[in-house]
């Protein structure tokens, strides 16, 4: 399994919902997860695997231990807040941060790996993920999301980030 990276069209598809019961699901899940872990990722979604499922795994506080929250079929019930903009990045478009406007606060309806229905919210980088990643599911990346007076700079930086050599976990920004 590898990372799907833009401009392939299998980014740009609206995923299907998962079937309730499919036992395949935990395998992919952790597939995504170790995947998620080695380019050193917030949040991944099927798509960006090569999956039109819709199927997101994020964990956004890996400071103590890694705890990856899988979410079958999920769907945001809820954005508060203001809109905010701040730099994003993507394993699917490495080597740039994009500036996105998002919501502050996302509440996401979704099921877990025993098809028990969940809620989860947050605000700050968990907030920001859980909507960046539904985006996926969509067909939306980065580029479909900023402002389109940046979207033509931003294919600029990222045609260079390629040329550069980026890969999947290279943000652009100075680390």
């Amino acid at each position: 399994m590898n990372i799907v990276q833009s401009p392939d069209p299998i980014l740009r598809q609206v995923c299907d919902p998962c079937e309730l019961g499919d036992k395949s699901l935990k395998k992919l899940s952790r597939q995504m997860a170790r995947l998620m872990y080695k380019y050193n990722g917030c949040g991944i979604a099927g798509p960006q695997v090569g999956v039109l499922k819709r199927i997101i795994v994020i964990d956004c506080d890996q400071s103590t231990r890694k705890d990856p929250i899988t979410l079958i079929n999920p769907e945001i019930v809820e954005l508060r807040g203001e809109d905010e903009t701040s730099g994003e990045g993507c394993l699917s478009l490495p080597g740039i941060t994009v500036p996105i406007t998002r919501k502050t606060w996302a509440k996401v309806k979704y099921l877990d790996l025993d098809f028990r229905e969940r809620y989860i919210e947050g605000d700050g980088l968990l907030g920001r993920c859980l909507q960046h990643e539904i985006d996926h599911l969509d067909g939306k990346t980065l580029i479909e999301s900023c402002d389109p007076v940046v979207r033509m700079d931003v294919l600029r930086q990222y045609q260079a980030a390629l040329a550069a050599g980026a890969r999947p976990g290279d943000t652009g920004e100075e680390e």
